[in-house]
């Protein structure tokens, strides 16, 4: 009995992603230059909050004594921030109340700023406590902030299976950037 052939695949063949060419040619730079990789701590938002010195190549948009806001690298939409203390802790109730205290302070600093930058509809707003919650750095508990439209996952999503990013992580970033110190000079506190 012949076989059905089966529908092709609806999902993209490629997905142009021009920004990543600063990335890989950085890298491979690095790599000429004879510079080794170093190890990491597991926690890219533990090797961001010990490297201030390269806050704006990791988009981080805030930091303060206890924190940091950045960009999320593999954004949901454009210009979904995360929000995460310095003190690496798995979950809510491993921070003191103080701390938490900090975190809620830079959810509020964050929601002002991506609703003054973007002017979203909504922004849905949200901790993956655990790897069974989806956390992705279970040992890290953070903040996710994803500004949100009518419309904004369409038919591209259904059909290409694909969520399009409509801007690149330098551009938000400094978007949000622009719009952050606007608000610290118009008295904003956390």
């Amino acid at each position: 009995m012949p076989t059905q052939p089966t529908d092709p695949s609806m999902g993209p063949s490629s997905l142009p992603a021009p920004w990543r060419l600063d990335y890989l040619e950085r890298l491979d730079k690095e790599e000429k230059q004879g510079k080794v990789p170093q190890p990491g701590s597991g926690s890219f938002l533990l090797d961001y909050w010990l490297a201030p010195e390269r806050d704006v190549q990791n988009h981080v948009i805030v930091r303060t004594d206890q924190g940091m806001i950045l960009l999320n690298a593999y954004p949901y939409a454009a210009g979904h921030v995360l929000v995460a203390l310095g003190d690496p802790r798995p979950s809510l109730l491993d921070y003191a109340p103080e701390q938490r205290l900090s975190l809620w302070g830079l959810v509020v600093a964050a929601t002002a700023m991506v609703e003054r930058t973007l002017e979203p509809q909504g922004i849905n707003t949200g901790i993956n406590q655990g790897r069974a919650a989806g956390a992705g750095i279970p040992q890290h508990l953070h903040v996710h902030l994803v500004p949100r439209w009518g419309g904004d996952t369409n038919f591209i999503t259904t059909i290409g299976q694909v969520r399009v990013i409509p801007a690149s992580l330098d551009a938000m970033a400094a978007r949000y950037r622009a719009v952050w110190q606007r608000m610290i000079a118009s008295g904003f506190t956390i």
